[in-house]
């Protein structure tokens, strides 16, 4: 992987060990929201797990499609990781789903 592959919107699958507390301790497809421009130049992405187990409660989690199947966006779980960390890309997000997770974001951190 070179930081030219990872770009705004796809999903990629994440191994975010070790972790502490409540966060999302299994490897689980993430989407980078971050700018292509800092996914290349940082050494760590910005990324939001996708999850299949939760239910959709905007804005905490927001619906999405993941390899065809309903999955959730945990908002609350953003987080930055280290480019080591993605594994592989899975997809990428579609644009309608990337705003709102991002309308999400900026809802929850109360940026407006």
């Amino acid at each position: 992987m070179t930081e030219n592959q990872i770009k705004r919107g796809a999903v990629w699958w994440v191994s975010p060990d070790p972790t502490q507390g409540s966060e999302i301790k299994k490897s689980s497809p993430c989407v980078v929201l971050s700018h292509d421009t800092l996914n290349r130049l940082r050494r760590t992405v910005i990324v939001v797990p996708l999850s299949t187990a939760a239910k959709p409660h905007p804005p905490i989690t927001v619906p999405v499609s993941c390899q065809g199947a309903s999955a959730v966006a945990v908002i609350d779980q953003t987080r930055a990781v280290a480019k080591h960390r993605l594994k592989s890309q899975i997809e990428v997000l579609d644009r309608e789903e990337l705003d709102e997770v991002c309308r999400a974001v900026a809802t929850i951190l109360e940026i407006r």
